[in-house]
């Protein structure tokens, strides 16, 4: 038979690539610190657990349920979104979705046919790049860079908008990078979007580990007419500790949202009913659970920046949320090189800044909040470059 080219062409999953590596580690620095993969370090609260599974038991989660799900679980989360922002978001332009993955897929073939294009900034996160590739949708790159903090700057992206171009695609807190976009920023874009006829999607898988007390994450809303230009996609699974539950959300115009359900009627039919029943309790009743997480993780974040600071040539280039984006100390040396060799000989298994696009060779991603702060005060004697792979790179650590 024949495979679609498309498919044949699109990157494979790099996470189980990564993980290979680990299989060479002896164990000589302890156990394995796995940084790969964005996955809460805790668990969910016994109640929200205990609520899905006594919904599980009941006949209509077995049942098919709405296309863009449950009504009030989207009326919740309108709610929700609608007192975060002061805008007003209704229930009818909420769809939830299997994780913020499917969101993502879903959003792009509405938005976008083969041989259309969609902005991305580099580095990406390499299952937007994978999805439009596999669409036949042209990626066209807009750089970002340690010196900015990795923002990008909607100048740089009003000369890449042409005929083809369909969307921009921003990431904040960023996967990779960990970087946070201003408000103004994300408005930018925004303005720059809606003076072009192209939407901007907006994915906040992150948005609940800001730091406390600042502004809103963006204004659009409040003050901005959102329904023609943006599209925000969310996830459940990091700021409730369910990514297994798959659940996420789409907020959009009713006019997207209609499209979408096609696409909902023949990938999913509806999204699966019982972790439904769990955060329709959970959205308001967690909020303080949810703050707590919030805490915990700029903990991590602040022990990891400390952990890695001026530490034999290794530098943090920018930390936010989840993630660090880690610049090693090894110039010319493949970005993949150094995490194969971190994974096998320290047992530290992060990503190479290789999977997130073109010119991150010089980068790691790091997803310290995977970990606790007693293992994260343990990296400094593993990162220690070492006679062996120091000397394998002509001697040229910082």
């Amino acid at each position: 038979m024949q495979i679609n080219p498309l498919l044949l062409a699109t990157a494979s999953p790099p996470i189980p690539e990564a993980k290979a590596w680990t299989a060479g580690y002896g164990g000589q620095f302890g156990p394995l610190i796995d940084l790969s993969q964005a996955v809460p370090g805790y668990p969910p609260p016994d109640e929200l657990i205990r609520r899905i599974a006594e919904a599980t038991l009941a006949p209509e989660a077995s049942a098919y349920g709405d296309l863009l799900g449950d009504a009030d679980l989207r009326a919740a989360y309108a709610r929700h979104v609608s007192a975060l922002y002061g805008g007003e978001v209704g229930a009818d332009e909420v769809a939830i979705t299997a994780g913020c993955n499917q969101a993502f897929v879903m959003a792009a073939m509405a938005l976008a046919k083969a041989g259309e294009a969609v902005i991305l900034p580099t580095p990406w996160y390499f299952n937007h790049r994978m999805t439009l590739d596999m669409l036949g949708i042209e990626t066209v790159e807009l750089p970002c860079h340690a010196e900015t903090g990795f923002v990008p700057d909607p100048r740089d992206a009003e000369p890449l908008i042409d005929a083809k171009v369909r969307a921009i695609v921003l990431v904040t807190p960023n996967n990779p990078t960990g970087a946070i976009y201003p408000a103004e920023t994300v408005r930018a874009f925004a303005e720059l979007s809606a003076r072009h006829g192209i939407a901007l999607v907006v994915d906040e898988t992150y948005r609940d580990f800001l730091p406390p007390g600042g502004a809103r994450p963006h204004d659009l809303f409040a003050g901005f007419d959102w329904r023609r230009t943006v599209v925000d996609l969310y996830s459940f699974s990091k700021a409730y500790c369910i990514p297994g539950q798959r659940m996420g959300a789409i907020t959009a115009s009713r006019t997207v949202l209609t499209e979408i359900a096609k696409i909902v009627d023949c990938v999913q039919i509806c999204p699966s009913r019982a972790p439904q029943r769990g955060l329709v309790w959970g959205i308001d009743a967690l909020a303080a659970w949810r703050e707590r997480n919030r805490a915990i993780i700029l903990e991590r974040a602040e022990a990891f920046r400390q952990a890695i600071a001026d530490r034999d040539g290794w530098s943090v280039d920018s930390i936010g949320a989840y993630f660090a984006y880690l610049r090693h100390p090894f110039p010319g040396k493949r970005a993949a090189e150094v995490a194969s060799w971190l994974a096998t000989e320290r047992g530290v298994l992060c990503l190479p800044g290789s999977y997130f696009g073109s010119g991150q060779e010089d980068h790691l991603r790091v997803a310290f909040a995977n970990v606790d702060v007693a293992a994260i005060a343990s990296l400094p004697a593993r990162l220690e470059t070492g006679a062996k792979f120091r000397a394998a790179s002509g001697g040229r650590s910082k």
